[in-house]
């Protein structure tokens, strides 16, 4: 199997408003969608929003349960100056901040954010991994050393 990711799904309590929220504050288009179903093309996969009971069913497992999600999604950015920006502009939206910009011990800065059902996004730039022209991450520096 080759090491790609096509689709992230995220189920949502509230389809119509995760898709809002989406569209308003973060500034993002629709590549399809049907009724209970929305994607955004993000660099090379797609985001799916589906509802969570639906996906849920899908999967062959119980909707129920809250608290911590075992999972991040991370947004990467080349410089502590725009992590800055970006952080100033979610915070001008309105959008739930979970921590304070910060350098963490190894280097770097970065932020997080919650989206209105508690997905946790980490908006962050990380002097170990390089990108080509497009965003895409390309490679992962070492860090035997940390």
């Amino acid at each position: 199997m080759e090491q790609r990711l096509s689709i992230i799904t995220i189920g949502a309590d509230d389809l119509i408003a995760m898709k809002q929220f989406y569209i308003e504050k973060f500034g993002w288009t629709i590549e399809a969608q049907a009724k209970d179903i929305v994607f955004f093309k993000l660099n090379g996969f797609l985001l799916g929003i589906y509802g969570r009971k639906d996906l849920a069913a899908f999967v062959g497992t119980s909707a129920e349960g809250s608290g911590f999600r075992p999972y991040t999604l991370a947004y990467m950015l080349n410089s502590r100056s725009e992590v800055e920006s970006m952080f100033q502009q979610f915070k001008s939206n309105g959008v739930k901040i979970i921590k304070a910009p910060e350098e963490p011990p190894f280097g770097g800065y970065y932020f997080l954010l919650a989206d209105i059902e508690g997905n946790i996004w980490e908006i962050a730039h990380n002097t170990f991994l390089t990108f080509d022209d497009k965003g895409n991450v390309t490679s992962h520096k070492n860090i035997d050393n940390l």
